[in-house]
């Protein structure tokens, strides 16, 4: 029987939050993106950069956030992403819906915030 590990299949789902979330504070890079969701998770939630800036693009072809090429002398060019405001409308409802679904989860399955 294969064993499902339940923060990889919450971290699919919850990706768009997280990436809405912490650009809600102002622009950062993708690779910034990546270490405060690792950082601020205390190392429980990681993500393949790979799979981090597919999201990224997607999030960007929605129209939810912009990217903006920054060159810095001695770095290598970066794209700096920050919310538009349909992101900032988006992030609002995306956390109702958490919001909902951990309490519901909370209720039936006796799960509390650690």
């Amino acid at each position: 029987m294969l064993k499902r590990n339940a923060i990889a299949e919450a971290k699919k789902g919850s990706a768009e939050l997280l990436i809405l979330a912490l650009l809600e504070d102002g622009q950062l890079h993708g690779y910034e993106i990546a270490r405060q969701i690792e950082a601020r998770s205390d190392g429980t939630l990681t993500f393949t950069l790979a799979s981090l800036y597919a999201t990224l693009y997607r999030l960007e072809d929605r129209g939810w956030l912009r990217g903006r090429w920054v060159e810095k002398a001695g770095q290598r060019r970066r794209c700096y992403y920050r919310l538009t405001d349909e992101g900032r409308r988006v992030l609002a409802s995306q956390r109702a819906d958490w919001a909902r679904f951990l309490g519901a989860l909370g209720r039936v399955a006796r799960v509390k915030p650690a």
